[in-house]
């Protein structure tokens, strides 16, 4: 049982890094920042899998929840970014233009980056692509505490 939790942890943790990797091929957008820092916490999941397949114990497992938990809390973060609940990064948000002088405003707009964090790219079912993320991640975190507290018979 403990395997099968983990391979269902990591192969959803590889489903949403090859659909991240595949969308600008198909044409959607192309990530922000943010979304490439949601990327990361997957890998590590899926590297913590593959050693957790070949190793007994509990704390790869563990380490994986806690690896799917790091995803969803950015992916949280940039939800609220979107949705303008709070401000995100400096490097992929935009601000107040009040009181910058024109030339000022230009270079601000020519070193902007190409795809901002907090405008929603995609949504599927009134959700953005970081909200999807927030909540599988936090299903995929459950599999993985559910594998660690796997006894071994």
């Amino acid at each position: 049982m403990r395997n099968i939790l983990i391979l269902l942890a990591v192969g959803g943790s590889a489903a949403l890094l090859i659909a991240a990797f595949a969308a600008p091929l198909w044409g959607g957008p192309p990530p922000c920042e943010l979304c490439l820092w949601q990327r990361y916490p997957h890998m590590v999941a899926v590297a913590i899998g593959v050693l957790a397949l070949l190793l007994r114990g509990r704390t790869l497992p563990v380490l994986g929840g806690l690896a799917a938990l790091t995803t969803a809390g950015i992916g949280a973060y940039h939800t609220g970014v979107e949705r303008h609940w709070w401000a995100g990064p400096a490097s992929c948000t935009s601000g107040s233009v009040a009181g910058v002088s024109p030339e000022d405003l230009l270079n601000q707009i020519l070193a902007a980056p190409v795809v901002r964090c907090d405008e929603v790219g995609f949504e599927f079912l009134t959700l953005s692509l970081a909200s999807w993320n927030t909540l599988l991640a936090l299903g995929f975190a459950v599999l993985w505490f559910a594998a660690a507290s796997v006894r071994r018979r």
